[in-house]
């Protein structure tokens, strides 16, 4: 019998896993042998057993998907990370391969594909979509030339791309499980780093370096 790689599961929405684990039981390679739905659950997983790959949301409460693929290659180097985002390629994708993951894949992409970059990342590849690929050529600058949003830590990146959404201080604190005091001062600390005053100029910002559809706006 073949032997299946086991596939840990990160993500905060049960449909979504259940999801995950119905296409992946199809298959001959792979099986789901364990599930996180935040932050803490993962570290305790990944410390506690040993996977052959970890399927993983960007957006986990508590702790962002960013900062724990750091904490995750201090404790298991070795452990293959795919990101898998509802997050478009153009928010997330060069940061989380330069923490640390090996592919980065949206949810809008079918089950086959998921299986494919699955399967690729358990065997010690790297899956990059076209447009993952081009981004990263893209993010090769001149030696000291460095945009404003690439100063931003991790997580003052994630609360950039909420303000860009339209979302809300309290909705932003919600959803990270953080403070509105906190939120704001990471705000404050985004507006000084990128050199601008208001929400309406990070979105003028995010649309005109990619980062952001116009048609959303």
């Amino acid at each position: 019998m073949m032997e299946k790689f086991r596939v840990l599961l990160a993500d905060d929405h049960a449909i979504i896993r259940d999801g995950l684990k119905q296409i992946l039981a199809d298959t001959d390679d792979l099986a789901v042998a364990g599930e996180a739905a935040n932050g803490i659950e993962l570290m305790q997983q990944v410390r506690d057993h040993d996977w052959d790959v970890l399927v993983l949301d960007i957006s986990m409460p508590g702790r962002s998907g960013l900062e724990l693929i750091h904490m995750i290659k201090d404790e298991k180097p070795d452990l293959p990370i795919l990101v898998f985002s509802m997050h478009h390629e153009e928010q997330y994708a060069v940061r989380a391969l330069q923490a640390g993951a090996q592919g980065y894949l949206t949810k809008e992409s079918d089950g086959e594909l998921l299986v494919a970059a699955i399967r690729r990342v358990a065997r010690g590849g790297v899956y990059l979509s076209d447009k993952v690929a081009e981004l990263m050529v893209r993010g090769i600058r001149p030696a000291g030339e460095t945009l404003p949003h690439n100063l931003l830590s991790d997580r003052e990146y994630q609360v950039f791309n909420l303000l860009v959404a339209g979302r809300g201080l309290t909705e932003i604190g919600t959803e990270l499980s953080l403070s509105v005091k906190t939120i704001s001062t990471h705000k404050t600390h985004i507006l000084q780093k990128m050199n601008l005053a208001t929400t309406a100029d990070l979105i003028r910002y995010a649309v005109a370096h990619g980062l952001a559809d116009p048609a959303d706006f």
